[in-house]
């Protein structure tokens, strides 16, 4: 469980849209060292439909993948300079 609402919503996010498109795990552990990957996806063959309706994430989805989202809300008070 995770102590930041806005990774745990952007982890379920990542998964129900790339879930028709190919295998989609969350919170997956890294084999020899202390980390764990937010969601890792593996495109399915051959791929779906689906990765035109996506835009950009559809593009990323053409090829295996680590996602990291940001874990902290954007604020309102945040600008770029």
């Amino acid at each position: 469980m995770t102590r930041f609402v806005h990774d745990q919503f952007a982890k379920q996010y990542l998964k129900e849209l790339l879930s028709p498109v190919g295998q989609v795990e969350t919170s997956r552990d890294r084999l020899g060292e202390v980390r764990q990957i937010d969601v890792w996806f593996a495109p399915s063959s051959p791929p779906a439909d689906v990765t035109s309706t996506l835009g950009l994430l559809g593009k990323f989805a053409a090829a295996p993948a680590v996602f990291e989202p940001f874990r902290n809300a954007v604020s309102p008070a945040a600008q770029l300079h």
